[in-house]
């Protein structure tokens, strides 16, 4: 027994249309929790702009911070090799004054 191509059809379609619906229930779902979790720390639907930019400036925040541990390590190693070099040269210095 053959089924006619626009029965297949008929069928493929209200199956794909209900795993649309569900799949569309389930992305409602999980933005409402999304949303319930953020209101519980206080941030509401409205306030996403303001939240995006404390974001971005917590970036900028970091990165700085970074670079200037960083500046501040390499500044810290030249000290180091710098007090080492001339201890190295004064020593010589004073070997070869004797």
């Amino acid at each position: 027994m053959k089924m006619p191509d626009d029965e297949i059809r008929a069928i493929v379609a209200e199956a794909l249309a209900e795993q649309h619906r569900l799949q569309q229930e389930s992305i409602d779902t999980i933005l409402k929790a999304v949303a319930s979790v953020l209101a519980s720390f206080g941030i509401e639907n409205d306030d996403r702009k303001e939240l995006r930019a404390d974001f971005q400036h917590l970036r900028r925040w970091r990165k700085s911070v970074e670079q200037a541990q960083s500046y501040t390590f390499k500044a810290l190693i030249t000290v180091i090799v710098t007090g080492l070099a001339g201890a190295v040269w004064f020593g010589v210095k004073a070997v070869l004054g004797k």
